[in-house]
């Protein structure tokens, strides 16, 4: 093997293997690399941190770039970016010297207290006054949000009586149910029943303080089938605030006939995890507010109250309706906090019923592959015990709907006090599309922010069928939106056209003595739609984008 001497010591030569020798200088080459990897690094992270630094001391006072620790950080940034840039670039900011700095600085402070009152007129005065001008002239328009659906709805004046009264709300930020709530008390309708009048309170109010409210959610459908439950929780918080104080008890329930929930994992809200029951959990501990799945006990027929029995259950009328065919059934049960609720008698005090039941009909707008249309009436079907769909019902509602059963369960059971339509997302896809309703996912809804109520639920399903739902499914679908139209009496592979069973739903309901409507002619619809919340003042409201007086008919207190 060649051998290479490369030194004496002891008068022992040492003598070195040559692939050793040129092993150890690859080894030295690559220690002086790492070397200069680790000191660019370093003078990146500490030039980094100085220029944070340096920003963060100054802040809006110029002058304190003078001290020493803002000098000492201006001379790391420096080595810093000859690490990294050109000489030539580097130079320029080497070159910026600290006097030059300090006058600059100094110069600024001094013009900063001799102009700063034209400087505030000229960045603050100005604008203000420009952008006040240009709102004046160009009121701004509606948000659009990506995805979603801007509807053109329009305000009508009732021309033949009696008329019943649609509540109208569009636009993300004000369709929330206290801006409803508004709107009706400005049209006469008080949400609050009171002995004192005043802003949606009065002696003609719909809930009292002591009132036990029954909210009728849909919680048969998950996703975006069911009742929305941020405007759930909306509702449960204007009825605690109660301007006398609420002291009576809030339900939420419903019948998902073998389909339903009320503890969804993926709900109709803005975070997809709120069920209903999450809402009403964060409500009991410290007020009476509690649900109940009237499906656990759809198969279970009990007598009244009255008759002795105490069971939760169902009542089971004996004989069909002579005109719509539908065996009336409806709910009976004992509420967590101990109050015992017949659907149609009222509260049960042990010797006698008491009419403090009211009922909130919270249904949601959507399309229906065997009736065209689902809202306010056919809601109804969860307050029935449905036994032609899935097995263990004791009723035969669902088939009852082409005849105008809703009607007669409604006219037989108990009527709401008022029916509140969420509209924020809906399901515009007509039969038959595949993704038509009453089963709507995510992606198969629209979100065309939209809220409505009445206390009329045939009208407030003709207008927003009408108006809502076919113009968004014109917008949104391919399909013919025939199925959709409360005027179509075409079945066109539909068990029966909406435009026959609504109808046949109003006429049972004025033959037992309630006044609705599917003539828009005897229909005022007041609407509001703006970009922002109305003033403080509750005698003016925002109305189509403009600021609009609300003439009360209600007297003032004395």
């Amino acid at each position: 093997m060649r051998t290479l001497l490369i030194g004496e010591k002891n008068e022992n030569s040492l003598i070195v293997d040559v692939n050793d020798y040129f092993f150890l200088i690859w080894v030295m080459q690559k220690i002086e690399s790492c070397e200069r990897l680790l000191k660019t690094k370093s003078y990146l992270f500490f030039g980094l941190l100085s220029f944070f630094w340096l920003i963060f001391r100054t802040g809006t006072k110029p002058t304190r770039i003078v001290y020493p620790c803002q000098r000492a950080a201006v001379n790391t940034v420096s080595m810093a970016a000859h690490t990294l840039l050109p000489a030539a670039v580097t130079s320029l900011f080497v070159g910026f010297s600290m006097r030059s700095l300090k006058i600059s600085a100094a110069k600024i402070k001094t013009g900063l207290k001799r102009y700063w009152k034209p400087l505030v007129a000229l960045l603050i005065i100005v604008p203000t006054v420009g952008f006040g001008i240009a709102f004046l002239l160009n009121p701004p328009q509606p948000p659009v949000y990506p995805g979603d659906v801007n509807l053109t709805l329009t305000p009508q004046t009732a021309t033949s009586s009696p008329a019943s009264d649609i509540f109208v709300l569009k636009s993300r930020p004000f369709a929330h149910i206290t801006n409803l709530i508004n709107l009706m008390g400005s049209q006469g309708l008080d949400f609050y029943l009171s002995g004192t009048s005043g802003t949606n309170q009065g002696p003609s109010g719909l809930i009292d303080n002591n009132d036990v409210v029954l909210i009728k959610i849909n919680s048969q459908w998950d996703e975006r089938g069911g009742t929305n439950t941020d405007l759930l929780r909306e509702l449960i918080q204007a009825i605690l605030d109660h301007p006398d104080g609420f002291v009576g008890e809030i339900v939420i329930a419903d019948n998902g006939q073998g389909f339903g929930s009320l503890d969804w994992a993926e709900n109709n809200a803005e975070d997809h995890s709120q069920s209903a029951r999450d809402v009403v959990q964060s409500y009991s501990a410290l007020y009476p507010v509690n649900l109940f799945d009237w499906q656990t006990i759809r198969g279970t027929e009990v007598e009244e109250y009255s008759d002795g029995n105490m069971d939760d259950g169902y009542i089971l009328y004996d004989l069909p309706d002579p005109d719509t065919g539908i065996y009336v059934s409806y709910p009976k049960f004992q509420t967590t906090d101990g109050t015992y609720i017949s659907f149609r008698d009222g509260i049960w005090n042990g010797h006698s019923y008491e009419n403090r039941l009211r009922v909130i009909n919270f249904p949601i707008l959507k399309s229906h592959h065997s009736y065209g249309v689902t809202s306010a009436t056919k809601h109804y079907m969860g307050v029935e015990s449905e036994g032609s769909a899935v097995p263990g019902g004791l009723a035969n509602g669902h088939f009852c709907v082409a005849t105008g059963g809703m009607g007669t369960l409604l006219a037989r059971t108990r009527f709401p006090v008022l029916n509140i339509l969420d509209a924020i997302w809906v399901n515009a896809n007509p039969w038959p599309s595949f993704h038509c309703g009453p089963s709507t996912g995510y992606e198969e809804a629209t979100r065309i922010n939209v809220l409505m109520a009445s206390t009329d639920p045939v009208a407030l399903d003709y207008w927003a069928a009408k108006y809502v739902l076919r113009q968004t499914a014109n917008l949104t679908t391919s399909h013919d939106t025939y199925t959709l139209d409360p005027d179509n009496t075409i079945r066109g592979g539909l068990t029966e056209a909406f435009g026959i069973w609504l109808p046949l739903t109003e006429a049972e309901l004025i033959q037992n003595g309630y006044s609705v409507t599917c003539d828009q002619s005897r229909m005022n619809v007041y609407i509001i739609q703006t970009f922002s919340c109305p003033p403080d003042n509750p005698a003016f409201s925002f109305v189509n984008g403009q600021v609009m007086a609300i003439v009360s008919s209600r007297k003032s207190p004395n």
